[in-house]
């Protein structure tokens, strides 16, 4: 006969250390699910770029702590991933690029290529899905194109979330199953467009997930719905 603990901590200990195992480890069907424990204040999802219609008014960045930006890629360029192992570094340059585009040099499917080709290969952790809802859509690319729009980004600063730091606290080794790390990323996103060069500047923030093997360079896992403190 199976023999039951009676211990009363016993069985939270073991719920809380599977909790721990799937937020840190992000061993999950969904990316959505790491998310949920991160943003339990509500924060709504992450902004999609903007059209010409709602052009945001002009702001001016401002620096990080160590009085550096972390630019995103050249109007016309398409992004390409730094070959890096530090998570934040990554997640910064990963933000610069998911808040980026030029839809007069290169096409909708080209840009949602290039940002698939910072995804980690390792396919049980990838969520692509994730990076191609932050791509316009092609109908939306084409108006957008129609008008010659494009963006660029400026990345303040990055930081692990505090759940994610208190639960690697709780549990150091417990990331070294996957190496996936939750980054949250500031910064802003600059719009122009036919008629309209100087644009306009909107404060943008998202948190990723981005895995750093030990072993090779870092690599982007997706990028999570709503925004983690």
């Amino acid at each position: 006969m199976t023999q039951h603990s009676t211990h009363p901590g016993g069985a939270s200990r073991v719920r809380r250390r599977a909790l721990l195992g799937t937020v840190v480890l992000v061993v999950l069907v969904a990316l959505a699910g790491l998310a949920a424990y991160f943003t339990r204040d509500g924060r709504g999802p992450s902004e999609t770029p903007a059209s010409p219609s709602s052009s945001p008014a002009a702001s001016a960045s401002t620096p990080s702590a160590s009085g550096l930006l972390t630019p995103g890629p050249r109007p016309g360029a398409l992004p390409v991933p730094p070959k890096t192992r530090d998570p934040i570094k990554f997640g910064k340059a990963a933000a610069a690029a998911l808040w980026s585009y030029d839809t007069r040099a290169y096409s909708q499917t080209e840009l949602q290529k290039a940002l698939r080709g910072w995804l980690t290969t390792e396919a049980k952790y990838a969520d692509p899905d994730s990076v191609d809802k932050v791509v316009p859509s092609p109908v939306l690319w084409k108006e957008m194109a129609a008008n010659g729009q494009f963006a660029t980004a400026k990345v303040n600063e990055g930081h692990f979330p505090n759940a994610f730091t208190r639960a690697l606290q709780e549990d150091p080794g417990a990331i070294t199953q996957a190496y996936v790390y939750a980054v949250t990323v500031s910064g802003k996103q600059s719009i122009a467009w036919k008629g309209s060069p100087a644009g306009g500047a909107e404060s943008r923030s998202t948190t990723l997930a981005i895995q750093c093997r030990p072993d090779r360079p870092c690599a982007l896992v997706g990028v999570l719905p709503s925004v983690a403190p």
